[in-house]
């Protein structure tokens, strides 16, 4: 821009000279037409003239030496050229002083004076003088016009570049393109300005923004719900990511050869899942496997007594790969009793409350259940304590029973009254009729028939419909005894494997013990009445016995938990008497239920009344044998003649001591 400037500044100076010059030019031309010149003579008019011409001696010398010209193409008759000064070529004094008078006046019209006379065919030009006043220098400048450059085409010159001179339009073009980039740059500093003015303008916003909050805005930002989604969402993923893996592990050691703990071979704890904030002051009631994940189990849990602003009954899906907090919590009005997966529909989580509610939440929705039974006559108004999904995946119902005696089967997606209700009630009970259900549980591949335990410590079967041979409701003359307090669980043997042991189950009790019973066949319905015994008795517990199970792929295999936190494994092909395995479970307090995985039965669950949810891992023991059916062929008619015996025994004594 400065050397850009300096040429303008020149070319103005420039021009200032040049119109001053010219003005003094002018000047110098209105001041001679006012001042008289002064008078030169003929001798001063000529030396100026062959000074200008370029002659050394003088016009009349020259002409004395010099031939007369003549006009090309004429004969030279007499006719001359006569120059001023000249007298030799004149004829007669008097025709020449008629001739020089006659040269003013032709100087006066146009500068040449030519006479034809009609004796005379000469013609005479003389070149006279005219007078000039003054004389005036004039400067201009001349422009040498460059004469065209010869091009000479060659072979090695076809293809050289020619750089052509810009024209008059081109050099207009420059001009234009030049005064375009001074714009151009003017913008330019122009945008670079406004650009730092936003620069600063957003500094000085970044410097408001990162400013110190205050309590009250850090609160609101910390509780905004999509703050907190996210938050939560993202905080999952990284557990997934970081529990997924053991990345300590050591495999140059092999810790389960040698040693002599066999507990710590065969029986480990995977993960215990504990959450402060909904775990406190509670007790799981029930547990359950997902039944599409296997790395998923849900947990219900009853009402915290020290926090009244929090919901009475909670439900929480765990993740094995993330063992802080739980993947979905829910929220129930009542203390939750009763859980489980629908085994159809993934995301689907049913619960049984203390009020008789039964609720339905989905893990795609918030923590409020997505549909409810309402608080009436038409469904459950007792605790719910069991409850199981029966049927296909294009038929199926979800049933379950309360304290009051009331079956009621649901459709899924119809919550608001039951398909069908059932009022358990048996004639010979002396106070009331209704029979207090504690727990039910279907054979497999069966949809009508179920057994209930009770209260008061019995077993009885029903029907939902009528069926050949039987009514639709309790068998009134089938009862199976053997406990002396109420049935706190009760399983029917999985239909896995060669042999079919389905008719026999399982139950426990508060009176210490486990028995086993054989289920009556349905093809012969009792006419009178009849007492079922168990075949057998196991009674090594120490405390009440809260749950027991059948292992879904070992015909042999059950466990059971106790209110002394112990977790006890059996194996009937390997002992009737004691457990296989024995292992305390956590801080040594109440264990209330216990759950195989759905997928090989190699972990099982297992919820305290301290509000922890335990994974254990059983290793190898989970996968039978082939010969394992027939063991248990032999174990179970072993085990049912050692039961007539003791049966036998005890009827004896009834009688001896009757007879006393």
């Amino acid at each position: 821009m400065s050397k850009l400037r300096q040429e303008m500044e020149e070319k103005k100076a420039k021009l200032a000279a040049l119109r001053k010059a010219r003005e003094d030019r002018q000047r110098e031309a209105r001041g001679s037409t006012t001042t008289p010149a002064p008078s030169i003579s003929e001798k001063e008019v000529l030396a100026f003239v062959d000074e200008v011409l370029g002659t050394r001696g003088g016009l009349a010398n020259e002409e004395s030496s010099s031939p007369s010209f003549s006009t090309p193409g004429t004969p030279n008759t007499g006719r001359h050229m006569t120059l001023p000064g000249d007298t030799s070529g004149m004829s007669s004094s008097s025709g020449r002083e008629s001739r020089q008078s006659d040269i003013p006046d032709r100087l006066s019209g146009g500068g040449l004076g030519m006479s034809d006379a009609s004796t005379e065919t000469n013609i005479e030009r003389v070149l006279t003088p005219r007078l000039f006043t003054s004389l005036v220098d004039i400067e201009q400048e001349l422009y040498e016009y460059p004469q065209k450059e010869r091009v000479l085409y060659s072979k090695e010159v076809q293809t050289t570049f020619v750089e052509a001179k810009p024209t008059l339009e081109d050099q207009a073009d420059i001009r234009e393109s030049t005064a375009k980039g001074w714009e151009v740059e003017i913008d330019t500093n122009v945008q670079d300005a406004q650009l730092a003015e936003e620069n600063a303008k957003l500094d000085r916003q970044i410097e408001e923004e990162i400013r110190e909050l205050s309590e009250e805005e850090r609160t609101s930002i910390l509780t905004a719900p999509e703050f907190v989604e996210f938050v939560e969402q993202s905080s999952k993923f990284v557990q997934r990511v970081l529990n997924d893996y053991d990345y300590a592990r050591d495999y140059s050691n092999d810790v389960d050869a040698g040693g002599d703990n066999f507990e710590s071979r065969r029986v480990r704890l995977v993960c215990e899942f504990w959450d402060e904030r909904y775990g406190r002051n509670r007790s799981i009631t029930d547990i359950d496997w997902s039944p599409k994940y296997p790395e998923l189990s849900v947990a219900s849990y009853n009402k915290n007594p020290a926090a009244l602003d929090e919901p009475d009954g909670i439900v929480a899906v765990w993740n094995m790969h993330m063992m802080e907090r739980p993947e979905f919590v829910f929220h129930s009005p009542s203390d939750m009793l009763s859980v489980t997966f629908s085994p159809f529909h993934a995301n689907l989580i049913f619960g049984g409350t203390y009020s008789g509610q039964i609720l339905l939440w989905d893990t795609r929705s918030k923590h409020l259940p997505v549909l409810k039974t309402p608080l009436s006559s038409a469904g459950h108004t007792h605790p719910v304590y069991a409850m199981q999904m029966v049927g296909t995946q294009n038929a199926h119902n979800l049933i379950t029973s309360s304290t009051d005696g009331t079956v009621c089967s649901w459709l899924v997606d119809m919550l608001a009254e039951p398909q069908e209700t059932l009022a358990l009630a048996h004639s010979g009970h002396n106070k009331t009729s209704d029979v207090a259900i504690t727990t039910l549980d279907f054979r497999d591949n069966e949809t009508t028939s179920f057994w209930v335990g009770t209260e008061e410590g019995n077993i009885y079967q029903a029907n939902r419909f009528d069926r050949a041979g039987a009514k639709t409701g309790i068998n009134q003359f089938d009862v199976y005894k053997g406990h002396g307090g109420p049935v706190t669980a009760l399983h029917f043997h999985p239909l896995v494997g060669p042999v079919d042991f389905s008719d026999m189950f399982l139950t426990s009790s508060v009176d210490w013990t486990v028995k086993l019973w054989r289920a009556k066949s349905l093809t012969k319905p009792s006419t009178a009445p009849q007492i079922i015994s168990p075949i057998y008795s196991f009674e090594e517990a120490d405390d009440y016995v809260y749950d027991v199970k059948w292992h879904p792929a070992h015909p042999a295999m059950f466990g059971t938990v106790d209110g002394s936190g112990k977790f006890d494994l059996w194996n009937l092909n390997i002992d009737t008497e004691v457990p296989v395995i024995s292992t305390t479970v956590g801080t040594g307090r109440a264990i209330n239920k216990l759950k195989w995985d759905k997928k090989e039965g190699r972990r099982v669950a297992l919820g305290g009344s301290d509000g922890r949810l335990y994974i254990y891992d059983i290793g190898d023991m989970a996968f039978p044998r082939d010969s394992e059916w027939t063991d248990m062929q032999k174990a179970v008619s072993l085990i049912a003649g050692s039961g007539q015996m003791n049966s036998t025994a005890q009827n004896d004594g009834a009688r001896i001591v009757a007879g006393r």
